[in-house]
């Protein structure tokens, strides 16, 4: 086979692509050499690749595999721009939805932490919880969830623009734009029925899930199932939405850049704040409402330990969301084709760094603290180096997000003693301090060490430019953060407390004591995790201390 062919058609699509206007979904617009046939090309004959295979990969993408428009005519320039579209809109559509699907399997990660940490008898109770945020939180979002987010949010150029999201709910405030949430894509009907809009749906909606979930950590052990159902619901349905609109659907608070110069607005690359903080700031004000297990504290106001009943699930668990994450930071680029989405690899080593210097800070601070290394403690740093990497991991350097993850380790140990101890408020799994306290302090970081060498298409939030921290010369971008904080501090929490509450008062919150004491596995769900195992009061504190323990059954 003829190498040189290859070049030649290079230098003629280069040059016939300074030609093209603007395209959707790969389709090239009207131009006058669409009809320019490309003859002479030199592509493999299908008898010898019949005759022979091809077994060096040498015959196979060639010319001939080239979609033309009409057989007859032969290939056309037209033909080539609109398969170059059409790759790069695909080479996106594909990495967006692998990302997606890594995504989906840190459930599986959340799950089994969660049970790890918890005691036998509740096992299956908060499997199950995990189980179907799936579900309940996809409905949810499916319906309305979605469009309240994303509904105003196009156009978004790497997934072909998604054109149908196209009307947002705005109030017009000191002569100013305020976009509040959007109003296309509910039920994923009419236009929004469309290819690129359902690749955005599933990425989102893999992010919403994950939020949900992260409630079911600080409430585990003693929520009422029907309630957990009916809180997801609303969480999914509407108050992550609301935020997740603000924040990435071209909502006020990323228009604080265009409208105040803050910066580019608040900038949340993949979610410290959108997805950790909303979960972590509702994971406390419900577990606020539904109170500390029995036996968690004594009288003087002195905590107990409770013990997790595995902690190989829980280290399991660990390592398969810091593998999930890979979806979750990279693949929030949507695309690794164009606009600057190469930098894939470097927030794939950024997410690493920090996970890795997260994990390192808790193991030391445990050891020097208490003696001896934690565990669940150095578990919950390396997901807390995750977190607080999240929203930065398109901004910083590696550097920094060491330093990142470094601050997220310490912080994770001193925010589950602050909440044990002195906010008494019983979290049996950390979530909180893995994922509320540190998406703060992950959108925080943005504001401080992004160093401005990232270019996303040339600009961010409608600000032409990169995004640049404090310490690389912006404070204006540390204010948008700080606004960033604020409101999910007085707004989301506020309204996640709210809105749990009505749910207590409709259904109430909390399972009664004599199921939590027993366990919640047979009174809530009908079957034991463990049905080899009977659990015994008694043991360490017994029935007193609310912890019960597995014997073997005679």
């Amino acid at each position: 086979m003829k190498r040189g062919w290859g070049v030649t058609l290079l230098l003629t699509v280069l040059g016939c692509l300074a030609m093209f206007g603007p395209s959707t979904l790969g389709q090239a617009g009207e131009i006058q050499a669409t009809d320019t046939v490309l003859s002479g090309v030199p592509t493999p004959k299908t008898e010898d690749i019949a005759a022979k295979g091809d077994p060096g990969a040498e015959l196979y993408g060639t010319a001939n595999d080239i979609t033309l428009a009409d057989s007859k005519k032969g290939l056309t320039v037209a033909d080539l721009a609109n398969q170059v579209g059409q790759n790069k809109i695909a080479i996106n559509f594909v990495w967006t939805l692998v990302c997606g699907f890594l995504v989906m399997f840190m459930q599986a990660g959340f799950a089994i932490v969660e049970t790890g940490l918890i005691r036998a008898k509740n096992a299956n109770h908060t499997m199950m919880m995990n189980f179907m945020v799936y579900g309940l939180g996809l409905f949810a979002y499916w319906v309305c969830g979605f469009a309240i987010q994303m509904g105003g949010s196009a156009p978004i150029a790497n997934l072909g623009g998604v054109y149908p999201l196209n009307q947002e709910f705005v109030l017009n405030l000191f002569g100013k734009p305020w976009p509040l949430f959007g109003m296309k894509g509910f039920f994923l009907s009419g236009a929004t029925y469309d290819i690129g809009v359902l690749v955005l749906f599933l990425f989102q909606m893999v992010f919403m899930d994950t939020t949900t979930t992260i409630v079911t950590g600080s409430c585990a052990e003693r929520w009422k199932y029907s309630a957990f159902c009916i809180s997801t619901i609303l969480l999914g349905a509407l108050i992550y939405p609301l935020f997740g609109n603000w924040a990435w659907g071209c909502g006020w608070l990323s228009q604080l850049g265009v409208n105040f110069g803050l910066g580019h607005g608040y900038a949340d690359f993949a979610g410290s704040g959108v997805v950790h903080a909303v979960g972590g700031l509702t994971g406390l004000a419900v577990a606020m409402q539904i109170g500390p297990r029995i036996g968690k504290y004594n009288r003087d106001g002195s905590p107990n330990v409770i013990p997790g009943h595995d902690l190989s699930y829980v280290l399991l668990g660990c390592f398969i969301l810091a593998f999930g994450w890979f979806g979750f930071n990279p693949g929030s680029t949507l695309g690794a084709s164009g606009n600057g989405c190469l930098r894939i690899g470097s927030i794939a080593v950024n997410t690493m760094l920090a996970g890795c210097t997260g994990s390192f800070a808790a193991l030391l601070y445990m050891w020097i603290r208490y003696g001896k290394p934690d565990a669940s403690m150095a578990g919950n740093g390396l997901l807390a180096g995750l977190v607080a990497i999240t929203a930065p991991s398109g901004f910083v350097n590696t550097l920094s997000a060491a330093i990142i993850g470094w601050v997220a380790g310490i912080l994770v140990c001193l925010g589950v003693e602050f909440f044990d101890r002195v906010a008494k408020v019983d979290d049996p799994v950390g979530a909180i301090s893995v994922h509320g306290l540190n998406g703060l302090w992950g959108v925080l970081s943005v504001g401080l060490f992004a160093d401005g060498r990232s270019n996303y298409g040339g600009s961010w939030n409608g600000v032409p430019g990169s995004v640049t921290g404090l310490f690389y010369g912006d404070a204006g971008q540390l204010a948008a953060q700080l606004i960033g904080i604020a409101t999910l501090v007085g707004i989301v929490f506020s309204l996640s407390f709210v809105g749990n509450w009505i749910v207590d008062i409709i259904v109430g919150q909390r399972v009664g004591a004599k199921v939590e004491l027993a366990g919640l596995d047979i009174p809530e769900m009908g079957a034991l995790c463990y049905p080899d195992f009977q659990l015994k009061a008694g043991d360490f504190g017994g029935a007193s201390a609310g912890v019960a323990v597995p014997s073997l059954a005679k």
